[in-house]
């Protein structure tokens, strides 16, 4: 079996299918999909809304709730405590298939019937404001997290405490602004280190405490810009940089022309064998993957962890031979899915939990056998699936830009319940208004809250110790204004807790709205992208000649000879290596 080259369906790029590919599609009994990976991401993204919460009434108890729903969807929208009830019954909203209709559009009419779950949020205390979470005491505005206390605007935080504004940040504490940094206790401003205390502005360091601004060090101590001071040095620059807000603002340019001064390792793959991506741990044959841990013989999966034999998933945990899944968790074979949980044998359906054998289901929960929400026997089953298969080629569902969606299609774009905006897709694949219309999403204004902002970003104490309790009762005004393409709320207020760490991790207050302070942690990661590269020593220097190697390479004054994938684009700044000149210098 060849590679094939093809034309993407939606953005009319060409794409290749490797050998790999089509022996998995055949083994998963689907054809070759007619979209890229790129736009098939990029459509798995549209249906999932992390970080937009609204207040909403529940359609069952009448209680009012926070949401992930606005309160004009066509469907109902259920509070946890009802729709895990047994006071309704998705089975009553079932259907009989009808041959004459494309499949699509009658999930469609299902999907508008049966109620949905407003927030992913149990086991929880005290943190109402949390989505994708579970086991979180005194959390707010926390997403795909679990097992946090006191943790304030994060995403991606597991087994934290006390920490705030982080992003894929673990078993840490006291943590501010920090992005990719597990295991750190009282780390501020840091990014990509592990097992680092007591410090600020590091990247690329494990194992360092009492470090300022320094790059790729390994086990230091009271160093700063990569250089050893004394203990009073230390607390000296430590003490100026928590007072003067010219030294903080002169450091953090210095710290960034460091950055790029010191080679940086081609990809995250970290106890990893014969896998190609970034942000790999504990992987084996991962193949353009990114964000996993403990996986093996995936291809395309972003986000996961204990996978086994998955392609183009995203956001799952746990689970084995799965195809275009988004937001799964310890299924098995299953197929053009969202929200499946403790599954097997699940094709086209949604929200569905400890089931198998449904196809084109929405908020069943043990349950087999069943097609559009209405019960079958095993045999019915058996013998309807492959007609309508057959009818699904026949009969494609077309959209409102003429895309035609076959079976082995995910959901078409505009069946998602949210606007484009609403959904992690826009933060992976920014777009504009237009642009989103154009790609055949919706798109959600910014409401007008009409805030009487009492205080202006650039209005506020430089320190935490003049910022007085009456900062609680300030309209903030967000220093961007509502002019960037980040969901800038314009205002914001700054909370009890989130004052109260403020002054315990000893930090001044953010300039930002928390919309736009995630968007500005993210835009710190690498884009889910893969680049052809040369490693860039250049024998007893940096191609660019800024770095001067400090022990002699195996390739001696040769240039290094080394290519791989690196989600680092060729026209970037940084100074790029391959592991073995990486771990020549850093390590």
């Amino acid at each position: 079996m060849t590679s094939e080259t093809r034309v993407c369906q939606n953005c009319k790029q060409q794409f290749v299918i490797e050998p790999q590919d089509f022996s998995f599609y055949e083994k998963m009994k689907v054809p070759p999909p007619t979209w890229c990976p790129r736009c098939r991401l990029q459509r798995q993204f549209s249906f999932r809304n992390e970080r937009h919460l609204y207040r909403r009434q529940c359609n069952l108890c009448h209680k009012n709730i926070i949401s992930v729903f606005t309160d004009n969807v066509p469907f109902s929208v259920y509070c946890n405590n009802c729709w895990w009830s047994d006071n309704w019954d998705p089975l009553q909203y079932g259907v009989m298939y009808d041959f004459k209709l494309p499949f699509f559009e009658q999930w469609r009419n299902l999907f508008q019937k049966v109620p949905k779950l407003a927030l992913n949020n149990t086991k929880s205390v005290n943190s109402e404001y949390t989505n994708y979470a579970t086991e979180n005491k005194n959390c707010y505005l926390l997403v795909s997290a679990w097992e946090n206390e006191n943790v304030l605007y994060g995403t991606r935080v597991h087994h934290g405490k006390d920490a705030m504004d982080c992003y894929n940040v673990f078993d840490s504490s006291l943590a501010y602004e920090c992005v990719d940094t597990p295991k750190s206790y009282g780390l501020l401003y840091s990014q990509e280190c592990v097992g680092c205390t007591e410090s600020s502005y590091l990247f690329d360091c494990r194992n360092c405490t009492q470090c300022i601004a320094c790059v790729g060090l390994r086990s230091k101590s009271f160093h700063v810009f990569n250089k050893q001071v004394g203990k009073e040095e230390f607390q000296k620059i430590k003490d100026k940089l928590n007072v003067n807000k010219e030294f903080r603002e002169s450091l953090e340019k210095e710290f960034e022309k460091l950055k790029l001064s010191i080679p940086r390792k081609y990809a995250q793959l970290v106890k990893t064998t014969a896998s190609v991506g970034d942000n790999l741990y504990n992987c084996k044959e991962c193949t353009s993957s990114f964000d996993l841990s403990e996986c093996e013989h995936c291809v395309r999966m972003v986000i996961g962890g204990k996978l086994k034999d998955n392609m183009d998933v995203s956001y799952d945990d746990e689970s084995q031979l799965s195809y275009e899944m988004m937001s799964a968790h310890q299924d098995y074979n299953c197929r053009f899915s969202s929200t499946i949980w403790f599954s097997r044998d699940i094709a086209y359906s949604q929200h569905c939990m400890s089931s198998e054998q449904l196809f084109g289901c929405n908020a069943l929960r043990h349950k087999s056998y069943c097609i559009l929400n209405k019960q079958y026997t095993k045999e019915e089953y058996e013998k309807l699936i492959p007609q309508i298969i057959e009818q699904m080629r026949s009969v494609p569902y077309v959209d409102k830009k003429g895309r035609t969606y076959a079976y082995g299609e995910f959901f078409p774009l505009e069946l998602s319940p949210f606007a484009y905006n609403e959904t992690v897709a826009q933060e992976y694949f920014p777009l504009t208004k237009e642009e989103a219309l154009t790609l055949g999403s919706s798109w959600k204004e910014r409401e007008d809250r009409n805030y009487q902002i009492t205080s202006q970003a650039n209005d506020l104490p430089d320190h935490i110790k003049a910022v007085e309790d009456s900062i609680l009762k300030e309209v903030i005004g967000c220093e961007h204004g509502g002019k960037c393409n980040e969901e800038c709320t314009i205002a914001f207020r700054v909370t009890e807790p989130e004052l109260q760490l403020y002054r315990k991790l000893n930090v001044p207050l953010p300039k930002l709205c928390p919309n736009c302070r995630h968007y500005g942690r993210f835009k710190k990661r690498n884009p889910l992208k893969l680049w052809h590269r040369q490693c860039q020593c250049a024998g007893a220097k940096s191609e660019n000649g800024v770095y001067a190697n400090t022990v002699s390479h195996v390739h001696d004054a040769d240039h290094c000879m080394n290519e791989f994938e690196t989600s680092y684009a060729s026209d970037r700044p940084e100074i790029v290596y391959c592991e073995q000149c990486y771990n020549a210098e850093v390590a």
